[in-house]
């Protein structure tokens, strides 16, 4: 039950790193949002302030065509006006349905990346705009499943990390990720193994077989390892942090795919059963404790 509770909320993290200025910001003045516009000097900028405002409503009341108009319409009166941009994203992001195939809905993951990266030609630190890039990009590699996109995801919250290494979010997507592309391989390797297989199939929790252990090792090992590392780095800085907690119980079963020792596999395959249940602990515990009004 664990691993599907922890999946279910993986595309609503994602979202939420999307928008998580707004959703931590009152809805007042859109100057206050994201941050660091200057006041304006002419009437255009005036203009385009009353446009910004005029979005932000509509956002918040999911109206999106009018919240895109206004948002084009403040950019355009003030191209460095950085709000603009960032709702602009977000609004494209906000209709982006992760899966979907049709091509508006493609438009709108492009239109949302593109658009959070000219925020970074003018603020090349601007986290909302790296976070906005690196969520959408993997929720677009999942399906068709693109690797080169989760790695170009994964660049992004590296870039979060030079600019705040103290946060957690940052490390706990680098560790999803590298999950992600491990555990797609492990089981193209089991499919292939079972292909040529004659007799008794490779099962989900079997070992490798050498050969097969050799060659998953030497290409995803070294992502294993970080991918590890990473969580180590987020469950530092967030002791609770049982979402972590998760992916390094995952990401320790993979990591037993690619040791030779018996007795290794089993104390990795050990640790990982040790976090599951310490992740059950967490959740209930949260869930006993009475939320602060």
């Amino acid at each position: 039950m664990l691993i599907p509770h922890i999946r279910a909320q993986l595309l609503h993290s994602l979202n939420g790193l999307i928008t998580i200025s707004i959703l931590a910001t009152p809805w007042v003045m859109a100057d206050s949002c994201f941050g660091q516009d200057n006041p304006p000097q002419t009437e255009d900028q005036n203009q385009a302030r009353q446009a910004l405002d005029e979005g932000v409503q509509a956002l918040k009341n999911a109206q999106y065509v009018d919240a895109e108009r206004n948002f084009l319409r403040a950019k355009q009166l003030d191209p460095r006006l950085l709000n603009a941009r960032l709702y602009l994203a977000t609004t494209y992001a906000s209709q982006y349905i992760p899966g979907a195939q049709s091509e508006k809905n493609f438009r709108l993951g492009e239109a949302a990346v593109a658009e959070f990266r000219d925020v970074l030609t003018l603020q090349p630190e601007n986290l909302s705009a790296i976070d906005g890039i690196g969520s959408l990009l993997f929720q677009m590699a999942g399906q068709p499943y693109d690797p080169a996109k989760f790695k170009e995801a994964k660049s992004q919250f590296q870039k979060h990390i030079q600019f705040n290494p103290e946060d957690p979010e940052p490390y706990y997507w680098i560790g999803v990720i590298d999950w992600t592309l491990s555990f797609r391989a492990n089981g193209e390797f089991r499919a292939r193994t079972n292909h040529d297989a004659r007799g008794e199939t490779l099962q989900d929790s079997d070992p490798l077989p050498p050969d097969v252990r050799e060659q998953y090792m030497r290409e995803y090992g070294p992502i294993i390892d970080e991918g590890i590392d990473s969580l180590k780095h987020a469950i530092e800085r967030k002791p609770d942090y049982n979402d972590a907690m998760a992916y390094l119980n995952l990401l320790y079963r993979r990591k037993a795919d690619t040791v030779t020792s018996e007795n290794e596999r089993e104390e990795l395959i050990k640790m990982a059963d040790d976090l599951v249940d310490t992740v059950k602990e967490i959740i209930q515990r949260k869930f006993q404790t009475p939320r602060q009004p």
